[in-house]
């Protein structure tokens, strides 16, 4: 049966483990393709260029924006963060499922040029893990710390404009639930016209 190609649209605040959750659910669904954002942070310990994020000076940033390289992008704790285009365009054309870390404003902006997108929020229990957490990653100054818990507020709520959530407290499970979505989302009639049309006019 032939599957249509989606695209996963994956946000939460910082703290909720996004990336961990997605890094879990990429090991075990072997047809999904993360998509590498660019970024001009600075890499924390650990993050491999192309493979945690590209990351670029804000000059290289924005003459990629001028040449109209990115699906979405924005500024966020104050940095710029962009979806390269032709990455996701490729990866879809090829029949993989696509995923987009991304924040709020960003999804939203991908919704209205993808509307068939599945939209994911990933979100802890309660909202003092968020600042727990951050502080315990040690990789943000004080000042950080506090613009990403205000930014918090406002993208938790933006999350009723999302399909699911996903309450990450076990990131084994999260994935497993991430992956449920997907597949469920698989099985809609929608995304399977052309297997219904093969019933019907393909043959005995």
């Amino acid at each position: 049966m032939e599957k249509k190609g989606l695209l996963i649209v994956v946000s939460g605040p910082s703290g909720a483990g996004k990336g961990t959750v997605l890094a879990h659910t990429t090991e075990k669904y072997s047809n999904l393709k993360y998509s590498v954002s660019v970024t001009t942070r600075a890499p924390r310990d650990g993050e491999v260029d192309g493979v945690n994020y590209f990351f670029k000076s804000v000059e290289q940033f924005k003459k990629m924006v001028a040449g109209g390289e990115f699906l979405e992008h924005k500024e966020v704790h104050n940095n710029y963060y962009g979806t390269p285009l032709a990455h996701v365009q490729k990866n879809l054309s090829d029949g993989y499922d696509v995923v987009l870390e991304i924040d709020t404003e960003g999804a939203l902006d991908v919704k209205n040029i993808y509307p068939d997108c599945v939209m994911i929020f990933i979100t802890p229990e309660k909202f003092s893990t968020i600042e727990k957490r951050l502080r315990g990653r040690s990789t943000e100054s004080e000042e950080q710390i506090q613009i990403r818990i205000q930014n918090a507020y406002k993208e938790l709520k933006q999350a009723v404009y999302y399909d699911y959530i996903v309450v990450n407290e076990d990131a084994q499970q999260a994935a497993m639930d991430v992956i449920s979505i997907i597949e469920a989302e698989k099985c809609k009639v929608k995304n399977n016209k052309k297997f219904i049309d093969n019933l019907i006019y393909g043959g005995k």
